[in-house]
């Protein structure tokens, strides 16, 4: 599937019959059983239908942090998100790519 970034932010996980979404580097994953970190009051609930790529890269929950964008980043911080996808990879089903 593809989403807008409109569009997935309607996966929140304030809608209990939606599932929640996070996108890291574009690709969606489906986070719901993870819904006592990404849902409403989870220590990670800010990242709930949006891409977090940067905020995960610079282990940030400022809400500036919390954008696709990769620009700047260090190599280190780089490499910090690409094990945050793994870690996601292993954990939770991708089920679409948001598209601008």
């Amino acid at each position: 599937m593809e989403f807008t970034a409109e569009q997935l932010r309607q996966y929140k996980g304030t809608e209990p019959s939606k599932p929640i979404y996070v996108a890291i580097k574009g690709r969606v994953f489906d986070v719901t059983t993870g819904n006592s970190f990404y849902g409403p009051g989870g220590s990670y609930a800010m990242f709930a239908g949006k891409d977090a790529s940067r905020a995960l890269a610079k282990m940030s929950k400022n809400d500036e942090d919390i954008s696709p964008s990769l620009d700047g980043l260090s190599d280190k911080e780089i490499g910090v998100l690409n094990d945050w996808e793994k870690k996601f990879e292993a954990k939770y089903p991708v089920v679409g790519r948001v598209v601008s």
